[in-house]
């Protein structure tokens, strides 16, 4: 009986704010740019080792974080982006793992925090640099003196009865009036901006932190002080109910400018409590992105983490519509991956990179069983040429491997995934360049490249397992031990139309040079 007034009260106030309330509009979910979602990473970085720009880039993983990311705030498209930066640690992953667990068993829950999540998707400006790197401005002294100008104002305009003079007067406090306005009218339009944003932090994490048991503790603790906070930092009664009457007191009065100088005052006081409410809110919206991405997805399994073995079954790389799994099993050393034109060797190394940084950042694998060790990823795929910065492509390769170098000699030596290793010189000095490349790293770090330079495979099998590309008799792309036996370039002349004279041509400086430069075993004893 002592709980019914309480029910009663609870349900007079929901009702209440269901009559009082707009309906609800669908989500904005603006547009934001790469440095904007990078930004969280950027001030707060997680990992000892996170992903350098190229290897970002080269395992195609903007896309798959886009994938990630619909129906997402900025908020939550920042968690993502920290954490496949980043990676996180075996507890962590552990965490996320029974958090991720539960929000797929508990449809009802996943529901109910996308409704009180669904504030965060009306943000407009990005607000992890502000509260991580930001500072206040202190307020200007003359702002307590403000009061008296619209007061000097009228008893100048009523001074005109006495005097026409007092029209100078007029034009003067009108002029110090406009000239306050301009010169703060850039800044306070950005901060009402950021403002807003943090309001619909406030909204979310008092929301979830009511509504939701097992709310972070962050968030249930501070449901309150959340909406009373976002009461402090609101506007006063009559500038939000007449818009008409705002913008007269931010020109008469300044409103808008010691509105500015007091918020922000008051949003750098209590920082601490709005960077615990942002990384709860976005954590929770990323999981929950998580989730939804996983009950879409046919083929994933959660990964078991290994001290050094790399063991995928399966695998699938899950921005192609219909992809063939592969499976690679390396215990201590790296691989020599070879294959025919057009079998999907780049799609592999993506395939197998993309899986390792999600494991290491998500604690899952795009497969149906993983093994994998939780180490940074670093990638050698698109090396191009640059007509502005005067570098060619085997420029732009000796740059990249260079890197890779500095990076398996630095703390976090990690797993070197190259693709078709130096092609921007001569067959004779890319196999010399990359021999003595690869050698060097793989003795370093883990490496596993792909090269239609077969007789590297013979070079390297001291540091390399060589493995092959090619189908099954079902037609089922396999990973196999061994080097690729016959290539496919001059029989696709054919297919392409070329015709026979340059397919006959083509196989007589071929046969003149497999006899010049011997078979590839021949060079196991070189290094």
């Amino acid at each position: 009986m002592t709980d019914t007034p309480a029910a009663l009260l609870d349900s007079f106030k929901r009702g209440a704010r269901g009559l009082l309330a707009w309906p609800d509009a669908t989500p904005i979910d603006y547009p934001f740019a790469d440095s904007d979602i990078a930004q969280l990473h950027r001030v707060a970085p997680a990992g000892d080792a996170p992903l350098d720009d190229q290897t970002w880039n080269d395992l195609l993983l903007p896309r798959y974080h886009e994938s990630l990311s619909g129906g997402v705030s900025i908020f939550g498209r920042q968690s993502l982006y920290r954490r496949l930066r980043g990676g996180a640690s075996d507890a962590e992953c552990a965490d996320q793992a029974d958090r991720l667990r539960a929000l797929m068993a508990d449809p009802a829950r996943r529901t109910q925090l996308e409704a009180s999540l669904r504030p965060l998707r009306d943000a407009d400006t990005e607000t992890a640099a502000l509260l991580f790197e930001g500072k206040a401005l202190p307020a200007p002294a003359w702002l307590r003196w403000t009061w008296l100008l619209p007061l000097a104002l009228l008893a100048s305009i009523a001074g005109v009865i006495l005097t026409p003079l007092s029209w100078l007067a007029t034009a003067g406090i009108l002029y110090l009036l406009i000239a306050g306005q301009m010169r703060y009218h850039e800044r306070v339009e950005a901060w009402k901006r950021a403002l807003n944003t943090l309001q619909m932090l406030l909204l979310a994490s008092s929301t979830v932190g009511t509504r939701d048991a097992a709310a972070p503790d962050a968030l249930r603790e501070g449901a309150q002080h959340a909406a009373k906070l976002s009461g402090r930092l609101s506007r006063s009664m009559f500038a939000r109910m007449s818009q008409d009457g705002g913008a007269y007191g931010d020109w008469f009065m300044l409103s808008n400018v010691k509105h500015y100088f007091r918020t922000q005052a008051i949003v750098f006081a209590e920082r601490d409590f709005l960077i615990g409410c942002y990384l709860a809110c976005a954590e929770l919206e990323a999981d929950l992105a998580l989730a939804r991405s996983l009950l879409a997805s046919s083929q994933w399994c959660w990964a078991e983490r290994s001290s050094g073995a790399i063991e995928i079954g399966a695998g699938v790389h899950p921005l192609l519509a219909a992809p063939d799994g592969l499976s690679v099993a390396l215990k201590d050393k790296g691989a020599f991956i070879s294959g025919p034109n057009g079998s999907g060797k780049s799609t592999f190394l993506r395939m197998l990179g993309l899986n390792l940084v999600v494991a290491r950042a998500f604690g899952f694998c795009h497969a149906r069983r993983a093994r994998l060790p939780a180490l940074p990823v670093y990638a050698s795929m698109q090396n191009e040429d640059s007509l502005l910065e005067g570098q060619s492509l085997y420029m732009a390769e000796l740059r990249r491997a260079k890197e890779l170098i500095a990076l398996a000699e630095g703390p976090h030596p990690g797993i070197c995934l190259i693709d078709e290793i130096f092609r921007g010189t001569n067959h004779v000095e890319s196999v010399a360049s990359g021999a003595a490349v690869l050698d060097t790293l793989a003795a370093r770090a883990r490496v596993v490249v792909s090269s239609h330079n077969l007789v590297l495979a013979s070079l390297l099998e001291h540091r390399l397992e060589a493995l092959c590309i090619g189908r099954d008799e079902e037609g089922r792309l396999v990973l196999a031990p061994g080097v690729l036996a016959q290539t496919n370039g001059i029989a696709l002349l054919a297919s392409q139309g070329f015709g026979p004279e340059i397919e006959g041509k083509a196989k007589k400086v071929a046969d003149w040079l497999e006899s010049y430069l011997g078979q590839p075993e021949a060079g196991a004893h070189v290094l």
